[in-house]
């Protein structure tokens, strides 16, 4: 192990923290870790990690200090009042709500810490390699200071100073994702009501996915300039077609939670008078929930 490169301290050995802990490890890195269920660390003690018998000191060991935890609430719990977080660099890789985030980025402030708000946007396989990379915000110089190893995670986005922000992007990346995940489930269950098999709607359903990327550029440009030109693809033409997809779930007889929430978007689009106007003029009734 290199003695001159930096000691990092990881708390918490999930899935994500594992992987956390060999990349280091197999950059050089001296590693100290802590698990609320000791027996986590077993494995990581044996690829070379230190295992500490307290929070205490597992932070005292290493000046930066990851935090891989099942939410903030964690963070509090696991390190008490803060005592000894004076002068430590606190990363945290948990998921949370952004208010939480600048929450803790105050409550590491008044104990002396400095704070960097991360979101992971890989699984954990997939932790080191070229896929990944992580947003991150909070002081721009504390990032440049440990860039070094925290690019070994994955590429570090950073979007700001404001600490809630890169859980913001963290939280927006996965809207998407989880709702393209939903919306494939409920799509592959309509074609399987008339007996296709997710095996047969696989292609199309991956040739679907790749081309929605195209119209985003454009829609994009559409919300930030507040101009919604509707030539060709109006969200009334469009929200016919969401009335039909929930038509032919019912039939179908499978879940209309989905399609129903699409629908309505059209419906309150067309009511609030954006009917000649293109579908992504849906950012108005979605911003403005009382549309």
């Amino acid at each position: 192990m290199n003695e001159h490169k930096e000691a990092v301290t990881v708390i918490g050995l999930g899935p994500m923290g594992r992987s956390i802990v060999r990349v280091l490890l197999a950059a050089g890195h001296p590693v100290t870790v802590w698990n609320r269920t000791p027996g986590r660390a077993d494995a990581m003690v044996a690829e070379g990690a230190v295992r500490a018998q307290t929070p205490a000191e597992a932070v005292a060991a290493s000046g930066l200090v990851l935090l891989s935890l099942t939410d903030y609430q964690a963070m509090y719990d696991i390190l008490g009042d803060g005592e000894g977080l004076s002068g430590k660099v606190l990363v945290n890789l948990s998921s949370d709500t952004p208010e939480r985030s600048r929450e803790a980025a105050t409550w590491a402030a008044e104990r002396g810490a400095e704070f960097l708000t991360g979101g992971i946007m890989v699984p954990e396989n997939l932790v080191g390699t070229e896929s990944a990379y992580t947003f991150y915000s909070g002081p721009r110089e504390v990032l440049d200071a440990h860039e070094p190893v925290l690019r070994l995670i994955g590429r570090p986005d950073y979007v700001g100073t404001d600490p809630g922000l890169a859980q913001l992007y963290y939280l927006a990346q996965l809207d998407i994702f989880l709702g393209s995940l939903s919306l494939y489930m409920h799509a592959t269950a309509l074609l399987g009501s008339a007996g296709v098999s997710a095996k047969e709607f696989l292609p199309r359903a991956v040739e679907n996915f790749d081309t929605v990327s195209y119209f985003l550029a454009d829609a994009a440009k559409a919300v930030d300039e507040g101009a919604h030109p509707g030539d060709a693809a109006s969200t009334f033409m469009m929200g016919a077609t969401a009335d039909h997809i929930v038509g032919a779930s019912e039939v179908a007889g499978i879940d209309l939670a989905l399609p129903k929430a699409i629908q309505s978007h059209y419906a309150r689009a067309v009511a609030a008078g954006h009917g000649k106007d293109s579908w992504t003029s849906l950012i108005n009734v979605i911003r403005d929930p009382s549309l």
